[in-house]
């Protein structure tokens, strides 16, 4: 009788030792899914806002080649993830730029955050503390962009954008381990180097 509830309590430890190794490796799973999902890769994107008015106004509104121009990057980046698209959109807070953001915006239901022109620091910290490991769309300036990639870690060779050059997009990706890649891409109206219109950045 002894030996079969000694036995009886053996298969019964030997269980609840199962049951907590299992336990265990559930809760290891979840929390190393939890830590690589948290230190995924952060996707930059960032473009110049479109072809401005030439005008001594001191913040001049998009032309109606700058309009053709956003309505391009809206169809290219609503859906640029297949699974969840754009996360969130930062632009400096000039007409032309918040016209370049705007129609993305209200296609993905986002909120466009501001941030000053030539404060690259603050704007890329909070992006990488709030959004790492997801994809964000920053609107810039021709003199602004190589400095808001080299700060990233991003190639340091991204050429000078020219006066009346618009048609870039860059995309940088920032692995929670590994070297951070940048990409370029160029969409709408071709840039003509050629081309005699300079504006003011």
């Amino acid at each position: 009788m002894k030996n079969n509830e000694s036995h009886i309590l053996r298969k019964k430890k030997r269980r609840r030792r199962r049951l907590q190794i299992a336990i265990a490796y559930v809760a290891i799973a979840v929390g190393l899914a939890w830590f690589f999902e948290s230190q995924a890769t952060t996707t930059i994107i960032f473009v110049r806002h479109a072809e401005k008015e030439i005008t001594n106004d001191n913040d001049p509104a998009l032309t109606d080649e700058g309009k053709k121009r956003v309505f391009e990057l809206t169809r290219q980046l609503k859906d640029a993830d297949v699974v969840a698209g754009i996360d969130a959109i930062y632009s400096t807070p000039f007409k032309r730029n918040m016209q370049t953001a705007g129609p993305l915006a209200s296609a993905l239901n986002l909120k466009i955050h501001n941030y000053e022109k030539d404060n690259y620091e603050q704007v890329l910290n909070e992006i990488q503390d709030k959004y790492k490991g997801k994809i964000i769309l920053v609107v810039g300036h021709s003199d602004t962009l190589p400095g808001l990639m080299a700060e990233l870690g991003a190639s340091k060779k991204v050429p000078m954008i020219a006066d009346n050059e618009y048609d870039n997009i860059y995309i940088v990706s920032i692995p929670w381990f590994g070297k951070t890649k940048t990409i370029r891409l160029r969409y709408g109206e071709p840039y003509d180097p050629d081309s005699t219109i300079r504006a003011v950045k």
